[in-house]
């Protein structure tokens, strides 16, 4: 049932590491309890409270390996060009070269596991199976959680060799010796040196999106850093989007949308399909079709409450993995913007007596939970099907305080993708760096499309001809704030207001304004939210001012790509200076 060459590869990289042993996961209940239990004798989890937390445990990382390094990952492509100015590039030799020495001996006194995994659901012809090899229990337990992991994936691959090879160490995680490759000709990841997830959890970003953009590229499909959201209206009618924002701006929120009260007495209904990445084919009946390749969520835990997403607390009430949180004395957890007053005694992410007046943080910025997706009070029945669901409406949202409105619709798919490639959104701390700076993020795909993004839209405009129905694509932004800072709109449950218009657009109903970016809406419904005609004219403003300055930043964002952004993308971007300046 193992083909061959995953044993001769096996094989190869235990005579490179030299583990003391050699596991190779079946995904059985069995081996969780195992495992689990071993994860706990060696410190790597710290199991909570049993009956308010069931089966859940905390994992705290070393301090220095806390989010995602993209400094540290490369795009190891047979040319520079190809790699392309988005990513950082090192010849497959030289990364090869860099990195054996570090894997050399690595896992002496370790176990060397191997974790076959399905991304995508069993049996569909959107899914790919990867298997990794790694001496970390806690990666084991998360991918778990999040793919379809154990003897299922040899099923899916069927004695065939179209895997992806994901080799992953610890190393002595040192920040020196850190490296995230990806080589997308050789089907390939190695990482070692850390063991935070993206970085670690090698189908998550590393497969679902920078090895599979490149497969998309080459097999007509499209790996996406989406979510995919169900709506069904009052009248019955069921459709899916999906929206793509840079992390911690609030996708998994909105993946996990509550109707408010007001729109669900109405009749308003919402699912998840999936949080944070869309595999999208087209179809046929000319429209493109999604898939969310995960099983699991690994959401932000700072912000997430009761109030801000109901649903994501619930799905994580039990089997979950916590990192970097906060411990309370019962056993629980706690982080910054948690529904929950901190209680005395608590242990910050670092395991240490936390001082509330000390101005530092309880959970890191960037803590996390992992749970299982079907746990989700919000789950689709659809989430699973191996056809996946057709798509109406494509959303592309950022954090900007002022410039972008609450919502506008791009004129074309052409436009649209402009409208994607020059999204710019405010840094947060799901990325080392600074904190706030606004940051050009296409498709906020940036730290994790596999190859030249200019090469990347030129793919977007052949999907978009490819389908004689492609959806709408829209812009939004849910944090414009007044002159004080504080944010116009309420946000959360309320974005399906903005939703509705979208959907009506796409069913040929909504009425829309033109303006020099696009179609705003005549008739989003603001009744009952208590803003003043001034704060709804505010969230809905174009200033063609501003927009000019906008395309000068497009403009020299676009030059790093030199001749490969492609020109349809540029006569766009002439278009808007044109009618900013009309």
């Amino acid at each position: 049932m193992i083909p061959e060459s995953v044993r001769a590869w096996v094989a190869e990289v235990a005579a490179l590491t030299t583990p003391d042993r050699i596991h190779w996961c079946d995904g059985s209940e069995e081996e969780r309890v195992s495992l689990t239990a071993e994860a706990v004798a060696s410190g790597v989890l710290i199991p909570l409270n049993p009956e308010k937390l069931p089966n859940s445990y905390l994992h705290r990382s070393d301090p220095t390996d806390v989010a995602r390094t993209e400094h540290l990952t490369f795009i190891c492509s047979a040319t520079k060009a190809t790699a392309g100015p988005n990513n950082n590039w090192l010849a497959p030799e030289e990364a090869k070269a860099r990195l054996t020495p570090l894997y050399r001996g690595a896992m002496k006194g370790r176990t060397l596991y191997v974790v076959p995994f399905v991304m995508g659901p069993v049996g569909s012809p959107f899914s790919k199976v990867g298997v990794e090899l790694t001496d970390s229990v806690y990666v084991v337990l998360n991918m778990r959680i999040m793919t379809r992991m154990g003897n299922q994936a040899w099923g899916q691959l069927a004695g065939r060799d179209e895997f992806t090879r994901c080799l992953h160490s610890l190393g002595d995680l040192s920040p020196d010796r850190r490296f995230i490759c990806h080589f997308p000709e050789e089907n390939t990841i190695w990482s070692v040196g850390s063991g935070y997830g993206g970085n670690a959890l090698l189908g998550k970003k590393c497969l679902a999106l920078r090895i599979a953009s490149a497969l998309g590229r080459d097999q007509g499909w499209m790996a996406e850093h989406m979510l995919i959201l169900g709506v069904q209206n009052p009248a019955g009618e069921k459709s899916y989007i999906c929206a793509a924002f840079p992390s911690a701006c609030g996708k998994t929120n909105l993946a996990m949308l509550v109707p408010p009260p007001a729109m669900a007495a109405k009749g308003w209904k919402v699912w998840t399909v999936g949080d944070d990445i869309a595999w999208l084919r087209p179809g046929p009946d000319g429209r493109l079709w999604a898939v969310n390749p995960e099983a699991g969520f690994f959401g932000v835990a700072p912000g997430t409450s009761n109030r801000t997403n109901a649903n994501a607390i619930v799905s994580a009430s039990a089997n979950a993995i916590f990192t970097n949180v906060a411990l309370q004395t019962d056993g629980t957890v706690w982080w910054e913007g948690h529904h929950e007053a901190p209680r005395p005694g608590m242990l910050d992410w670092r395991g240490n007596l936390w001082d509330s007046s000390s101005g530092q943080p309880a959970a890191h910025p960037n803590s996390r939970f992992t749970c299982p997706a079907s746990q989700c009070p919000s789950i689709a029945d659809e989430w699973e099907d191996p056809a996946g669901v057709p798509i109406s409406a494509l959303l592309f949202g950022a954090r900007r305080p002022n410039v972008v409105p609450l919502v506008t619709e791009a004129r074309s798919w052409q436009h649209g993708t402009f409208v994607a490639a020059t999204l710019a959104s405010e840094t947060t701390a799901a990325a080392t760096g600074a904190v706030g700076v606004l940051r050009r993020d296409p498709m906020a795909m940036l730290p994790f499309c596999g190859y030249n993004m200019g090469d990347y839209f030129a793919h977007w405009l052949r999907m978009g001809a490819a389908v004689p129905h492609p959806p709408r694509i829209f812009g939004v932004n849910w944090f414009r704030t007044d002159a004080s800072g504080k944010f116009l709109w309420p946000g959360f449950g309320e974005n399906l207001r903005v939703i509705e218009w979208v959907l009506d657009r796409c069913a040929g109903r909504g009425e829309g304004v033109e303006s020099p970016i696009g179609t705003l809406p005549a008739n989003v419904d603001f009744d009952g939210l208590g803003l003043s005609a001034e704060q709804q004219a505010a969230l809905l403003a174009v200033h063609p001012e501003q927009w000019l300055q906008e395309t000068v930043s497009q403009a020299e964002f676009f030059q790093r790509f030199g001749d490969t952004i492609p020109a349809a993308l540029w006569a766009e971007h002439a278009e808007l200076a044109r009618r900013c300046e009309a």
